[in-house]
């Protein structure tokens, strides 16, 4: 197991790219809020935070209160006020943002959290127990959330985490200059604190067996997140690098990274722009992003799009991968090829088409693949009912197993799954739970 004090540190240039407002900052932006009845802003968080609410506290002082108006909804407040796409829901939402600026809704959450998360400030105490037992199958944010909700109300809790470290992508999968892993394990220590158990080193399927944990526990939650990255099918695709590992050793292990003078990344979402980021700001000469489609199709979210371009990152549009040359292990460049796009494929977006004669070559000493992530591959041998592939769960968030619930990426379709989703999703799961739980006695 590493050491955590190891998964901490973000190398130079990776460091959180927004400073903490100060106390004064804070009050100004505070003091503009309008404070709306019936707030757009909280009708387009997915957790529904009582926006206005918090930041009144942060205006008369009250940043205690403020965090527990935000844990209230959202056990993973911290983590959220920074991942979350705030352009896109909250701040996006803002009555200000039609004629001025919106309210930065995600630095003041994020002011508010850290007030806490620095002191080591308990915001809650556990319920009498309840004498039920309910097991959490995976500790991504999903499982944490759920965890932590059924935790405040007295059932006892144990979480399974097939990693050395709970958190799932915010630990190990979300660039630093968002999330720094500190942020992500000081939450997995508050729900520690809730009373939940945490075993590491238990995955299902391999060590863990959901027919034992049915016999012991009075339920279960599974929040088993996706499967790895999908194979592009190319020759030389053993030289490609993971785009999630290589996230991840920028986050755990930053100073050994080798970064090449030359980097393409394929892909064209949030988790190819990370990879492009951690190798421009690591020192690559040139980094290009290849994606097979138009940046119209591109699945990264558009203030994304916005920051790579300014971190001079090339782009390299209706461009298909079809070859990886290397000599001794060493990646020379990469064969690629021009598309058209035709007509609309399976995903609902429009097909690539090859364009004949328009192989090219790109140069390229490393290269990234970051094109999604496989639907996790156990749940067929588990005998759960699928819906395209995900876990398919009733308005309860119940499987076709009695009392085995899921939640998060494992039951979202590309689009619709996301940190904060995710956490609602095992919030919801929680309330459900504890109704099973209650109506059986």
């Amino acid at each position: 197991m590493q050491d955590p004090a190891r998964v901490t540190g973000n190398s130079v240039g990776l460091e959180e790219l927004l400073p903490p407002l100060t106390a004064n900052e804070a009050a100004v932006e505070a003091a503009r809020c309008l404070m709306c009845f019936d707030a757009p802003c909280t009708h387009a968080c997915p957790t529904h935070i009582d926006i206005p609410k918090f930041i009144k506290k942060i205006s008369t002082g009250n940043l205690r209160g403020s965090a527990r108006t935000i844990l209230d909804s959202n056990l993973l407040g911290a983590t959220c006020a920074r991942v979350c796409p705030v352009q896109e829901l909250c701040e996006g939402a803002c009555v200000l943002g039609a004629e001025h600026k919106p309210i930065s809704i995600g630095r003041l959450q994020r002011y508010a959290m850290d007030h806490i998360n620095s002191r080591k400030i308990d915001m809650f105490r556990p319920a009498a127990p309840k004498g039920k037992s309910v097991a959490v199958i995976g500790g991504g944010p999903a499982g944490l959330s759920c965890a932590g909700e059924l935790a405040k109300h007295g059932y006892s809790v144990t979480l399974f985490e097939k990693r050395d470290f709970a958190g799932g992508l915010s630990t190990y999968g979300i660039i630093g200059l968002r999330e720094p892993v500190d942020v992500a394990l000081a939450e997995v220590e508050m729900i520690r604190h809730l009373g939940v158990q945490v075993e590491s080193g238990k995955e299902l399927g391999a060590n863990l067996d959901l027919a034992e944990l049915q016999s012991k526990f009075d339920s279960i939650f599974m929040g088993v997140g996706l499967g790895a990255t999908p194979d592009l099918g190319i020759a030389g695709e053993e030289h490609i690098i993971d785009g999630l590992e290589y996230i991840e050793q920028s986050k755990v292990s930053a100073r050994q990274m080798i970064i090449g003078r030359n980097v393409a990344v394929i892909g064209a979402g949030n988790t190819a722009i990370d990879c492009a980021t951690i190798a421009k700001r690591l020192g690559a000469e040139t980094v290009t992003m290849v994606y097979r489609r138009s940046e119209n199709e591109m699945t990264a979210y558009p203030h994304e799009y916005d920051f790579i371009k300014r971190e001079g990152v090339r782009f390299s549009f209706l461009t298909q991968p079809v070859r990886l040359l290397a000599e001794n292990g060493r990646v020379k460049a990469l064969e690629c090829v021009r598309v058209s796009l035709g007509g609309k494929d399976a995903s609902g977006r429009p097909a690539p088409q090859p364009v004949a004669g328009s192989n090219f070559m790109l140069e390229a000493d490393q290269v990234v693949k970051a094109i999604g992530q496989q639907k996790p591959s156990l749940i067929s041998k588990l005998g759960l009912k699928t819906d395209k592939g995900f876990i398919h769960v009733d308005g309860n968030f119940e499987t076709s197993l009695p009392g085995v619930f899921a939640g998060g990426d494992c039951i979202r379709a590309r689009g619709a799954a996301s940190t904060v989703m995710a956490v609602q999703d095992g919030k919801l799961a929680a309330r459900a739970i504890q109704e099973r739980l209650e109506a059986h006695g």
